[in-house]
């Protein structure tokens, strides 16, 4: 049986709170060279192990007395859902298009392209915008989605799932690795109107230098978390919307139930407003 949710997030604050903090404008200052991206899944009892390996070696950013932060990210395709076919289908070029709102930030908001090359480099653009609902109406707006897309406009586009999560971000005393760890996701599809949570799910993100030792990567595989991409905006996707194919993420999908316990039930729910 899993532990209480509340209780296991009592636990990852208190780890937290142990730890030394570091500003965002500290952490702005920070440049990786030959920069190494790589995601993990995880439980929130793996998240506490973790926590407890690294709390006298990392530091926390904390953004207004707050050390864990949240984020609502709404992301866009086309009607045939192309962008997440090309993610499903394994295509080594692909891109997305989201509009992300940093809710401890006085819901400071961006409209962001990332694209993945064949090399598996990730690169993200973005631009601030009004809202969500104004992203289209801001100034330079369409003409940076149309360049960062090489053609997109945003009558191509329509918002299909929502997530909301919070994240934590530690970063390395040698300053050569940034961790980005969220938990507590939740989706709601705008096409389907389904909500669905995953409670115990937790996704790390490893961002190093990747001509310099990592110490995390031997911690992260003593407490056996291993190395597995994952999509929040693919998996929102997938798990509210059965009619769309699925059969490369049901590894991911099949994880998510096990690390609950249980299988996940959906149901309606409207996607909140920006």
């Amino acid at each position: 049986m899993q532990e209480n949710t509340t209780e296991m997030d009592n636990q990852i604050l208190s780890l937290l709170n142990e730890m030394k903090p570091i500003s965002l404008d500290e952490m702005s200052s920070i440049r990786l060279m030959n920069r190494l991206d790589t995601k993990y899944v995880a439980s929130k009892q793996q998240l506490v192990q973790l926590l407890g390996l690294l709390r006298d070696k990392y530091y926390v950013q904390q953004i207004k007395d707050m050390r864990i932060c949240p984020y609502r990210t709404t992301y866009f395709d086309t009607e045939d859902h192309k962008m997440y076919m090309q993610h499903h289908n394994k295509h080594a070029n692909r891109l997305k298009v989201r509009v992300r709102t940093y809710l401890s930030d006085g819901d400071l908001t961006f409209l962001e392209v990332k694209r993945k090359n064949n090399k598996k480099r990730t690169k993200k653009k973005r631009m601030e915008v009004e809202s969500l609902e104004g992203s289209a109406r801001t100034e330079g707006a369409e003409e940076f989605l149309r360049k960062k897309t090489k053609g997109m406009e945003f009558k191509d586009l329509h918002p299909v799932v929502q997530n909301y999560f919070q994240r934590i971000t530690l970063v390395n005393y040698g300053k050569t690795e940034r961790l980005t760890i969220d938990f507590n996701v939740q989706f709601t599809n705008f096409e389907t109107g389904l909500y669905r949570d995953t409670d115990n799910l937790v996704i790390i993100e490893l961002k190093r230098d990747g001509n310099i030792f990592s110490p995390v990567c031997s911690i992260l595989r003593d407490i056996h978390v291993h190395p597995s991409g994952f999509s929040k905006c693919c998996i929102g996707m997938a798990l509210t919307d059965k009619s769309l194919k699925q059969n490369n993420f049901k590894e991911r999908l099949h994880y998510i139930e096990r690390v609950n316990g249980r299988t996940l039930d959906v149901d309606r729910r409207e996607a909140a407003n920006s």
